[in-house]
C-alpha cells in the first residue's frame, strides 16, 4: 500500500511527466516489428524486393541517426527516419507509395498496445484531488505525438493532463529549457513551484533541475544508473511513492 493521501508541498502547483518509461512502456521490439511488417507488405505489393534483414538494418540505422540528433537537440522526425531507411535499402518510391510507407512507419491507424505504468492512475487521481496542474514533457522518436495522445485517450489517461509538450510539436528535445518553459507556460506555473517526473538523468533530471524544477526519477520501468549526469531530488520505484516524494521536507 502507498500513502496516496499524503499532502504535497503547498508550493507545488504543477507537475509534469515524461511519457516513455514513465507513463507507459513498449514491449522490447514491438513497434520496430510493426514497422518492418507493414513496410515489407507495401514494398512487396509495389514490386520492390526487400529482405527482412535489409529493412531491419535500415530501420536500425535510422534509429541510430535519431539517437545522435536527439543528443545534439536537432529534430529528426519520423519522415526523416523513413527517408533515411529508404535510402539505405535503395528504394525511391512514388509519391503515393511514400505516403503509404510514411503512414506505416508512423504506425498510423495502429491501436498501440503499450503497458501503462503501475499506479499511474491512482497518482494522477491524487494530484487532481489536490488541484495540481498536470502536464507531459516528452521526447518523441518515430512514433508521433498524435499516436501517443491516441494511446492515452484509449487508456482513459488523456483527461488527467491539462497540457502537453511533445518535442515534435515544440521543436526541442529535453534537456533544452525551451520545452520545459513551453510546458510550464501552458500550465501557468513557475519552475520553483513545479516538479518533473521522468526516467532519464540526461534529459529528465538534468533538464528539470537546470530549469529550476524539482526532479523526481522514476525507475519502475527503466533504472538509469548512469553517473555521468546528476541524480534527482528524489527517486521512486512506483508511482504510489510519488505523493510522499512531493511532501514538505
Amino acid at each position: 500500500m502507498y500513502p496516496m493521501e499524503s499532502q504535497i508541498n503547498q508550493r507545488c502547483t504543477a507537475i509534469t511527466f515524461d511519457f516513455w518509461n514513465t507513463l507507459a512502456a513498449e514491449r522490447p521490439g514491438y513497434m520496430r516489428q510493426l514497422r518492418i511488417e507493414r513496410m515489407l507488405d507495401l514494398l512487396a505489393e509495389a514490386g520492390h524486393e526487400v529482405s527482412v534483414a535489409s529493412l531491419s538494418a535500415a530501420i536500425d540505422s535510422a534509429f541510430e541517426q535519431h539517437w545522435h540528433s536527439w543528443h545534439d537537440n536537432t529534430q529528426f522526425l519520423a519522415a526523416d527516419g523513413l527517408d533515411h531507411a529508404l535510402a539505405e535499402i535503395g528504394v525511391s518510391p512514388s509519391p503515393p507509395l511514400r505516403s503509404e510507407l510514411r503512414a506505416a512507419f508512423e504506425l498510423e491507424g495502429v491501436n498501440l498496445e503499450l503497458d501503462a505504468a503501475p499506479g499511474i492512475v491512482e497518482a494522477l487521481e491524487s494530484l487532481r484531488s489536490q488541484g495540481v496542474a498536470v502536464g507531459i514533457i516528452c521526447d518523441v522518436g518515430f512514433t508521433p505525438s498524435v499516436r501517443l495522445r491516441s494511446f492515452l485517450e484509449s487508456s482513459d489517461l488523456l483527461d488527467y493532463f491539462d497540457y502537453w509538450s511533445f518535442s515534435d510539436e515544440v521543436g526541442h528535445y529535453k534537456p533544452s529549457p525551451v520545452i520545459f518553459e513551453h510546458a510550464l507556460t501552458g500550465l501557468g506555473a513557475a519552475p520553483a513551484n513545479a516538479a518533473h517526473v521522468g526516467d532519464l538523468r540526461r534529459t529528465d533530471v538534468a533538464g528539470a533541475r537546470s530549469f529550476g524544477m524539482r526532479a523526481i526519477r522514476y525507475r519502475g520501468m527503466n533504472d538509469d544508473r548512469s553517473e555521468k549526469y546528476p541524480e534527482a531530488d528524489a527517486v521512486i520505484s512506483h508511482h504510489g511513492e510519488l505523493m510522499e516524494a512531493l511532501e514538505d521536507r
